[in-house]
């Protein structure tokens, strides 16, 4: 039986396994940390296989010090943003090459995700629409085609990629699967794409509450070719921002709303009047369009957590370049949406920093049946039920890592930066005008 760690030099090799009723479970996340008096150290991340096996590596210098020479490992387990196991209370102490051989055990599975996933294509493909050059397609808009949807593939795996400190010498790229099921691909049996539903991601403010994303599509051209597992299409999207239902509540929000309505100026309280950022195809601010094409970004390394081979059907990309928020005119609501999207991206490590690049790498389940009602539904649903601070229908996705697997941490003390903010703007474009009135 081969060692559960092998050392060579510095650095440190784990394997093990992960499975479920005697059976090895694939894609599973499984971090492991060496507990410590103060504050426990991250030191890898493994994926699990279709035998549930998983192995990670990483340097001593993660956990070593002059009183700690040995790690003391615990394991997590997470499935698409679940956590199913901690051994942190059943620590491995000075963990060695004769470690014993190290086999976790979980009683559930992230269901509501897994449910999603489609082993094999629906009948009913017919094909010939062909693969032209997608330019050679008229632009349609987004949602005007709804009734010729016949066929979809779902994209459960939804995973982007950004770099969280743009303009540094060194780029720090974070990596993050979003909520799943959110983003789907329509077309007919001959294959022609009529639509296409982006990705959506919230994030937390302490007194903003939840703050939704997506980067919206609106108008798209393009195909499938469901025999070879390719796609090629050109999107034209917009990134909108606007409060979740649940952040109406928090008592700034409410005041700046009610101001807002009080004098009849247009508030992001929900998708239809959300603030706007203008995107472009990365290095072309000119060029609306942008392709979404078969296989993984070239652009960068991707790590083996944000990959999917194994469980998925086939994977699509593309990539975005971030422009200028869009202006209304009124100063009060454009220094407040600035305001919204500073807030936003100190949150979210700079996601919608102009001039930053979003890819996303799309990994679809195998395809299906169009409902065209819920097709129409989808997007709706959607944007009145993700909030991340009470959870998306169909699961969380996954924490924002570095390449290396690391956490990614917003702004320490985001409650501390973004509130003197928002008083500002109160104090500046609120309370002076109501007391002009008074």
């Amino acid at each position: 039986m081969s060692n559960a760690i092998t050392i060579s030099g510095a650095t440190y090799t784990i394997s093990g396994t992960v499975k479920k009723d005697k059976k090895g479970v694939l894609d599973l996340h499984v971090e492991v940390y060496d507990k410590d008096i103060i504050e426990d150290d991250f030191l890898g991340i493994g994926v699990t296989d279709a035998s549930g096996t998983f192995s990670i590596s990483f340097d001593s210098s993660k956990f070593s010090n002059l009183f700690d020479r040995k790690p003391d490992l615990y394991f997590v387990v997470i499935d698409y943003g679940m956590e199913l196991l901690s051994t942190k209370k059943q620590v491995i102490n000075n963990a060695t090459e004769t470690t014993p051989p190290i086999n976790l055990i979980v009683d559930k599975l992230n269901e509501k995700t897994r449910d999603l996933i489609n082993e094999t294509p629906v009948s009913g493909w017919l094909g010939g629409f062909g693969t032209p050059d997608p330019s050679t397609l008229p632009m349609l808009e987004n949602m005007d085609n709804i009734d010729l949807l016949e066929r979809q593939q779902k994209v459960v795996w939804p995973e982007f990629s950004w770099d969280s400190e743009p303009g540094t010498d060194e780029p720090k790229r974070c990596f993050q699967m979003f909520a799943p099921d959110i983003s789907r691909l329509g077309y007919t049996n001959e294959g022609r794409v009529y639509s296409i539903i982006c990705p959506q991601q919230g994030y937390a403010s302490e007194h903003f509450g939840s703050i939704n994303i997506e980067v919206t599509v609106t108008g798209n051209r393009g195909w499938a070719d469901e025999p070879n597992k390719e796609i090629g299409a050109d999107i034209k999207v917009t990134g909108k921002i606007w409060f979740a239902p649940g952040s109406h509540d928090r008592k700034l929000v409410k005041l700046i709303k009610a101001y807002f309505t009080l004098h009849n100026l247009p508030f992001p309280g929900d998708k239809d009047h959300a603030i706007e950022v203008q995107t472009f195809k990365p290095g072309f601010p000119k060029v609306e369009a942008f392709p979404l094409v078969s296989g993984q970004c070239k652009e960068f390394a991707i790590p083996e957590f944000a990959q999917h081979k194994e469980i998925s059907w086939s994977v699509g990309s593309l990539g975005v370049q971030i422009g200028a928020i869009k202006q209304t005119g009124v100063e009060k609501v454009d220094k407040f949406n600035k305001l919204v999207l500073e807030i936003f991206n100190m949150a979210g490590g700079n996601m919608l920093k102009e001039g930053n690049i979003l890819y996303w790498n799309v990994w679809f389940t195998a395809p299906e049946e169009v409902d065209q009602a819920k097709w129409q539904e989808h997007a709706e649903y959607w944007r009145a039920s993700i909030q991340v601070d009470h959870g998306a229908p169909d699961g969380d996705g996954t924490k924002a890592r570095y390449f290396d697997g690391t956490p990614f941490k917003p702004l320490k003390n985001l409650a501390i930066h973004e509130l003197p903010k928002i008083l500002e703007y109160i104090k500046e474009h609120v309370t002076t005008d109501i007391e002009a009135k008074v």
